[in-house]
């Protein structure tokens, strides 16, 4: 394999997996002399694959030379979640179709780079625009890197005007000015949905197996039954269809163990916050595909509802088609402002979020290890008291031994009953916290979006002081700016109202049993306290 000598005339420094380091001066091999969307791919001095600025490198004459043959690494195993039995045998195609090919890249320059399904957690960062038009007189120039959540969700399309003008949105999504400025409007029709009954399932003469979860929406009364696969191919709807609304992860998924009692549970108890999440949402809950997600049981009306979702072309940039914003105005620069104080507060909320789990796991594993073994060995000791009691016959207590002897026993017994309380208080916490945490990871992607449209904005305003910008088109781009805006603040207002439910019911809730935990042990040291006033 040839490639091409390059020199770094720049540093630059990678925040996306896909892309790599390079310093000033350094000597790079280049796999490709044209360059794709601004970007070449090649390797650094230290032999890391991937992408850099074409801008900054420039070609060093001498001709291609030879690089070493690269090992292909295989892929990890399939996911122990998706199995060829798909959809219950409802259809035999992909569980989402039209899904770009992963092992390929349209540009030519990455293969396997995830598209928009996918939110990694990126770094924020303002879109470099300045001096690079996109060759269309009076138009802003597109942004200089292409993987960035702006342009990933769609978001950059909106704010250029490059969605499709006939497009008519069959369906809406209003923003309201309330007390606490933009948010979401309700749900006419709200409702909320049980999950209960995990149950083993195998099809194919045990071949395959699998556990199935039954829902029960109110909207119907009427369960349906899905699987961990249904919920998935849901949520990657989700992404594709809301660029800044902050859907929440699904619990995580397990290579070994996934049939083990506990594992089964604590996917339920997770499964059941995720969906209190999803029908209490003002959008999610109104979204068509969650309605057929939850209510569907006709094996030909399912087929037909995925596959119209799957052909939804109100997702990415056209999404924002469906927003409707109210008529205030608002200025940019507070709004920005007021966007930059909730990036701040989320990032500290996620810090101590993490900090509170890891304590909290801490906690747990302390409790089915130390703290029961160190009452364990209590109560031997108090029962090798008794034993040792029991060897002084002429001078024998009986009832005094047999008090000494229950005491250990309670002892014992309080280990027990530490090493079983995280599952009344600290898994709960941690539920709920893991759902918290990938909720705010969400966040630095959507805002990412409102950073990259008032670039857009402030780009403009140059362009038309410049005379290269008419002032329809600045208005415009103001325009669907302030769409996004609005969007983002009654996301944000959503998560702030959530979140004082959810952690104000967490932390009644942990302290409850906290209190039923200490009064279950003080009655046993009650109890046993009183076979001493006896004697």
């Amino acid at each position: 394999m040839s490639g091409i000598r390059a020199r770094a005339l720049y540093s630059f420094e990678s925040e996306n997996p896909e892309e790599i380091s390079i310093k000033e001066d350094e000597e790079l091999l280049l796999f490709h002399e044209t360059s794709q969307d601004g970007w070449l791919e090649g390797t650094n001095s230290r032999g890391h694959r991937g992408l850099f600025p074409a801008s900054y490198v420039e070609i060093v004459s001498g001709g291609p030379i030879s690089l070493p043959t690269l090992t292909l690494t295989p892929g990890p195993d399939p996911d122990p979640d998706e199995d060829e039995d798909d959809w219950d045998d409802w259809d035999d195609a992909s569980t989402v179709a039209d899904e770009p090919d992963l092992c390929s890249s349209s540009n030519g320059l990455y293969p396997g780079y995830p598209g928009p399904r996918h939110r990694p957690s990126v770094s924020e960062r303002q879109d470099s625009t300045a001096g690079r038009p996109s060759g269309r007189s009076g138009a802003v120039g597109k942004s200089f890197n292409r993987f960035s959540s702006f342009v990933r969700s769609g978001g950059e399309a909106f704010i250029l005007g490059e969605v499709p003008a006939a497009l008519r949105p069959s369906e809406t999504y209003a923003v309201t000015m309330g007390p606490e400025g933009p948010q979401w409007s309700d749900n006419p029709r709200p409702f909320h949905c049980t999950i209960e009954e995990p149950t083993k399932q195998t099809k194919f003469k045990g071949i395959k197996t699998y556990i199935s979860y039954k829902l029960t929406p109110s909207l119907t009364n009427a369960p349906v039954y899905r699987r961990y696969k249904h919920f998935d191919w849901l949520h990657n709807r989700l992404l594709h269809k809301f660029p800044v609304v902050s859907v929440p992860h699904l619990p995580e998924k397990q290579a070994t163990g996934r049939f083990e009692d506990d594992f089964i549970e604590k996917r339920r108890r997770r499964l059941i916050l995720w969906m209190e999440h999803m029908t209490s949402h003002p959008v999610l809950s109104q979204y068509t595909g969650f309605q057929h997600f939850l209510t569907c049981s006709d094996d030909r009306a399912w087929k037909q509802g995925k596959r119209r979702s799957e052909r939804d072309e109100l997702v990415g940039a056209n999404s924002f088609l469906t927003i409707h914003t109210p008529t205030e105005q608002q200025d940019l620069q507070r709004v920005e402002e007021r966007v930059d104080l909730f990036k701040a507060f989320s990032k500290r909320l996620d810090d101590s979020v993490l900090q509170l789990s890891n304590v909290a796991a801490e906690l747990c594993r302390k409790h089915a290890g130390g703290f029961r073994k160190e009452f364990q060995k209590l109560g031997n000791a108090f029962s090798s008291i008794s034993q040792a009691f029991e060897m002084d016959q002429p001078h024998l207590a009986v009832s005094l031994n047999r008090a000494i002897s229950i005491t250990g026993r309670t002892y014992e017994a309080i280990g027990e009953l530490f090493a079983q309380q995280p599952k009344n208080d600290l898994f709960h916490m941690l539920d709920m916290l893991s759902l918290y945490q990938g909720l705010l990871s969400n966040f630095p992607d959507i805002i990412h979006v409102q950073k990259g449209a008032f670039a857009k904005v402030k780009d403009s305003q140059r362009m038309s002081e410049e005379g290269k910008m008419d002032p329809e088109q600045v208005d415009g781009i103001k325009q669907r700016c302030r769409v996004v805006g609005f969007a983002l603040q009654a996301e944000m207002n959503h998560f702030h109202k959530r979140r004082i439910i959810d952690f104000k019911h967490m932390m009644q809730s942990y302290l409850q049993q906290q209190i039923l935990f200490y009064q279950r042990i003080s009655q046993h040291l009650e109890q046993t306290l009183h076979l001493y006033d006896t004697l």
